[in-house]
């Protein structure tokens, strides 16, 4: 015959351990998803920190003096959010003539934030020399 009702229902479940190691098991795969889904917030938010300060930047150096206008030396200042700094130098080249009726400036902006981030952008822009 088969066994009697009440051996069968004291053989049904699962065992402590059992239901333990399950949960450790689903504990384990939380954790990591918890910690994948914080490394995704931290890396959104220092992308958008970074696109923050190259919109500044290109505002800044949108709003530099004309080419005619723009003299060597330092300039710095704040924004909402940034401090900045844009340094202009003429580009020294042992080849250019003096003859030349252009001469390139290198503009170094520095932006920095709160935090000690920086972002830094060189560019050159072409200057008219004046007639000798």
């Amino acid at each position: 015959m088969g066994r009697s009702p009440s051996a069968s229902a004291s053989m049904a479940g699962f065992t402590l351990i059992e239901a333990l190691v399950a949960l450790s098991i689903i504990a384990l795969a939380l954790t990591s998803i918890g910690a994948l889904m914080a490394t995704s917030t931290r890396g959104s938010r220092s992308l958008e920190e970074r696109l923050m300060r190259l919109q500044e930047a290109r505002a800044l150096l949108t709003r530099l003096p004309d080419r005619d206008e723009l003299a060597p030396g330092q300039m710095s200042g704040q924004t909402h959010r940034h401090a900045w700094r844009i340094e202009v130098s003429p580009l020294v080249d042992g080849n250019a003539a003096k003859d030349q009726l252009w001469q390139p400036q290198q503009i170094t902006l520095t932006i920095r934030t709160s935090s000690g981030a920086a972002m830094n952008i060189n560019t050159i822009r072409l200057q008219h020399r004046d007639a000798p």
